[in-house]
């Protein structure tokens, strides 16, 4: 019992100026409360849109129980928790991946297009953890880098001006409408997670954003993204019925 009662621990105080750990804290909170939306409005529409909602829920709500670890792990350590970030990314990402699939599904999209996303985006994420945690010296994260933003702009030039973007016109309406706006949120909100990685890790462009904490870059763009996303496909499913 003892053992057990040593295993529950509260949450360890976070300072009042300590705006990195706030931005973990308000993260988690704002995709709880995401979560908590898409799974109770999911009845609300027909079981063509159920799937796309349920997966905009998984999505924050797996960020948000990785963002209260972390938030716990940065309060106790005051170090970037890596590691779990990247477990957070390789778990979401893909997902996000796959609502590109469901809003097009009924457009023809193929299975073989969103493992290809899928596979795109887990090595974009694998090869960046690389840079960032295991091959940290000498020209490690800039190769590592780069091998990761060649996934990361082979998955733009897909839903921009491949497959998935065809398959987006062919079916018009607030499919397209929707499709665009993901394409805009992976082009622009994710190029954030870039600026995150070159502001953590050492070499010639760690002084370029003059000491950022690169968390605070990470944490902002988990929650504009991973929201974002599903309410554009919680608006798609609105706009269809």
């Amino acid at each position: 019992m003892e053992k057990i009662l040593n295993l529950i621990t509260a949450a360890p105080a976070m300072a009042t100026d300590d705006y990195v750990g706030f931005t973990f804290f308000v993260g988690c909170m704002a995709m709880m409360a995401a979560s908590a939306f898409f799974f109770l409005s999911m009845n609300s529409f027909d079981n063509k849109w159920r799937t796309s909602i349920l997966v905009s829920g998984l999505i924050t709500f797996i960020a948000a129980v990785h963002y209260w670890y972390m938030r716990d792990y940065w309060a106790t350590n005051a170090t970037s928790p890596t590691f779990f970030r990247y477990v957070d990314w390789v778990l979401t990402v893909p997902l996000m991946c796959v609502e590109f699939y469901l809003i097009l599904k009924a457009a023809g999209a193929t299975k073989a297009m969103m493992w290809r996303l899928i596979f795109l985006s887990v090595v974009m994420l694998v090869t960046g953890y690389f840079g960032e945690a295991v091959f940290t010296t000498g020209s490690g994260p800039a190769l590592w880098g780069l091998i990761s933003g060649i996934a990361y702009f082979v998955i733009v030039y897909d839903i921009w001006m491949g497959g998935a973007a065809k398959l987006a016109a062919s079916a018009g309406g607030a499919v397209q409408s929707a499709h665009k706006t993901l394409c805009k949120f992976v082009l622009i909100g994710w190029a954030i997670y870039p600026i995150g990685y070159m502001a953590g890790t050492e070499g010639w462009y760690s002084g370029i954003f003059g000491g950022l904490p690169m968390d605070v870059i990470y944490n902002i763009g988990d929650a504009i993204n991973k929201i974002g996303f599903g309410l554009v496909v919680y608006n798609l499913a609105v706009n269809s019925k």
